[in-house]
C-alpha cells in the first residue's frame, strides 16, 4: 500500500490549457447557434432546412467543450512537454511574409519563402540552400497550375518570365 506523495495519490489542479480550450469551442458553437438561428428563419416544405447540419455541429461542439471541462476538471490530460516558441515563430513569420509578398512577387517567390521559413523551424537553418530550393518548387507548382490546369495563381517577376 502507497502512502505520501506517490505520483498516483497526487492530485493535479485543473489543466488550464483544456479550460481555455473549452471556452474556445464553446464561443465558437455560440457563434454558430447565433448565425444559423437566421437560417431557421427561411421556411422550407420539410423540417429539414438550410440550419439543420449548423445546429448539429454547433450541438456536437458543445458535447465536446463539456467534455473537455470534465476532463480538464479531473485532470485526465497528460502532462505536456514545454512548447518550443521558436519554429512557431518561423511558420507564423513565414506565412505572414507570404500574404504580404504574394501579390507584388507572385506566387513562386512568396510560396518559396514560407517554404523556407517552415524549413527553418524544422531544423534547416541554411537559407542559401532553402529559399532557392522552394522557389524552384513552387515555380514548378505555379507551371503545373497556371500552364497544365488552366487555374489562376498570383503571377510576379518570375512567373512573367515563362508565360
Amino acid at each position: 500500500m502507497t502512502t505520501g506523495n506517490s505520483p498516483t495519490t497526487q492530485t493535479r489542479r485543473p489543466d488550464r490549457a483544456a479550460l481555455v480550450i473549452a471556452a474556445f469551442l464553446a464561443a465558437l458553437a455560440g457563434l454558430i447557434f447565433w448565425d444559423s438561428s437566421r437560417l431557421a428563419k427561411i421556411a422550407s416544405y420539410s423540417g429539414i432546412g438550410p440550419a439543420t447540419i449548423p445546429f448539429v455541429i454547433a450541438g456536437g461542439l458543445l458535447f465536446l467543450s463539456a467534455w473537455t471541462v470534465l476532463a480538464a476538471l479531473r485532470a485526465d490530460f497528460p502532462v505536456r512537454e514545454r512548447q518550443e516558441v521558436a519554429p512557431v515563430v518561423w511558420i507564423v513569420g513565414g506565412l505572414a511574409a507570404q500574404m504580404l509578398l504574394l501579390k507584388p512577387l507572385g506566387f513562386s517567390i512568396a510560396t518559396g519563402l514560407l517554404f523556407a521559413a517552415t524549413a527553418a523551424a524544422f531544423g534547416k537553418r541554411k537559407l542559401w540552400i532553402s529559399i532557392p530550393l522552394g522557389i524552384a518548387l513552387c515555380l514548378g507548382v505555379w507551371l503545373i497550375f497556371s500552364g497544365l490546369l488552366q487555374l489562376s495563381l498570383p503571377a510576379g517577376p518570375l512567373e512573367h518570365l515563362f508565360w
